[in-house]
């Protein structure tokens, strides 16, 4: 399926041709423009209609909220919008491409091979964490160390889908965003006051259902096919030279039959699409690198490893609900208990989007504390002077 998205103007795939092929990275200019172009949507978002569409519909919240959850506030917006885009456009691009669902016939095209419509999924993700680079650096003392981390990794992930490499499963692995837009009306619910409610309790029991399902389960299971895949693709270079022998061999290598055997019929648009798969590939095309094997394989076990990190600290939230003992209440002043489902997605929520305290923040809380304490001792003193006003009165 080609880039259902017009291709940059000749004069930015110039401009950046000599950086990608430092790089190594080919298909990179014909789609940088929408690496930018995510980019900048992004930092609109952030910057400028956050703010705007935040005081317009929530002008009693948003206009209270001290620097660091505001930024917090923005940075969750830009994941919603962010997770719900390429989400739709990844599922879009597995159900509609068709040329990508046939590589399912060979490893060295799901390793190697390349669609304009995959490309686009690289392209906006790659736009996103270059953004998400760029505010975890920038605010470095909020969101900490960790989260500049994991920025740093997922953007070498997906940079190194312009080799192209792995372009196949770039769709497959977006598809762990599914959890994430679950993850921000959990986060929006506290700050609205409208936390244990019904939105909140039936979004909490989808965001561990859809967690559970996508990143470990799908996640663990496309994560093996990429092993099995890079490993395939290596060894089969090694014995035989380059890459293409396969390919020159195969029956699937003529541009101008579809893998399930049916002519093209002189469709121009089946023609071109055929043609892609393997456009960025040559005689000249050889083994995998092993660093690149191990930096793509490593990054990805490490991602994974977070994902059963973070759903094991779920579990142990649940599991000390019941180990607890319960708290005596008072008949005149109950407080409410949080359910099981909130308090997992609170913990998974602090892991992985807010990070350890720093200094920083905890001098900032430290504040907000003492501003509560103070403003609760004035609202004592004036209900203190009310009812000595209204003795005298009596």
């Amino acid at each position: 399926m080609l880039d259902p998205l017009p291709p940059p103007p000749s004069w930015l795939v110039d401009w950046a041709k000599p950086y990608s092929e430092a790089l190594y990275l080919p298909s990179l200019p014909y789609h940088i423009h929408e690496v930018l172009g995510a980019f900048v949507l992004y930092q609109t978002t952030q910057s400028i209609l956050s703010p705007l569409l935040s005081n317009l519909l929530f002008p009693n919240v948003y206009s209270k909220l001290n620097r660091r959850t505001r930024i917090n506030w923005d940075v969750h917006v830009v994941s919603l919008v962010q997770s719900l885009l390429i989400n739709t456009s990844a599922l879009w691009v597995m159900f509609k491409d068709q040329e990508r669902k046939d590589m399912d016939n060979s490893a060295v095209e799901r390793v190697y091979g390349y669609t304009g419509a995959s490309g686009l999924i690289q392209a906006l993700a790659t736009g996103y964490f270059v953004w998400d680079f760029v505010v975890s650096a920038r605010y470095l003392k909020i969101f900490g160390p960790g989260i500049l981390a994991h920025a740093v990794t997922a953007l070498a992930v997906f940079a190194l889908g312009f080799r192209p490499f792995c372009n196949y499963y770039g769709p497959v692995f977006i598809l762990y965003e599914l959890s994430t837009p679950f993850l921000n009306v959990h986060w929006f619910c506290d700050k609205l006051n409208m936390t244990g409610g019904k939105l909140q309790w039936y979004n909490g029991m989808l965001l561990l259902s859809v967690f559970f399902s996508c990143r470990l389960i799908w996640g663990t299971y496309q994560s093996l096919r990429v092993y099995q895949d890079v490993w395939h693709t290596m060894h089969l270079s090694l014995q035989s030279g380059p890459v293409l022998r396969e390919l020159r061999e195969s029956p699937h290598s003529s541009i101008f039959v579809p893998r399930d055997g049916e002519l093209c019929l002189g469709k121009t648009s089946c023609i071109s699409a055929q043609s892609e798969v393997m456009k960025f590939t040559g005689t000249q095309t050889q083994a995998i690198p092993f660093w690149l094997a191990m930096v793509y394989l490593t990054c990805n076990l490490v991602l994974n490893t977070l994902n059963f990190y973070w759903f094991g600290k779920m579990i142990e939230t649940v599991r000390k609900r019941f180990d607890g003992k319960a708290q005596p209440e008072s008949p005149r002043s109950r407080q409410r208990k949080q359910s099981m489902v909130e308090v997992a997605a609170s913990e998974l929520d602090y892991d992985t989007l807010s990070g350890p305290k720093t200094p920083y923040t905890e001098k900032e809380d430290a504040f907000a504390n003492l501003r509560a304490l103070q403003d609760g001792e004035a609202a004592r003193t004036t209900a203190v002077q009310g009812e000595n006003a209204g003795v005298k009165r009596r």
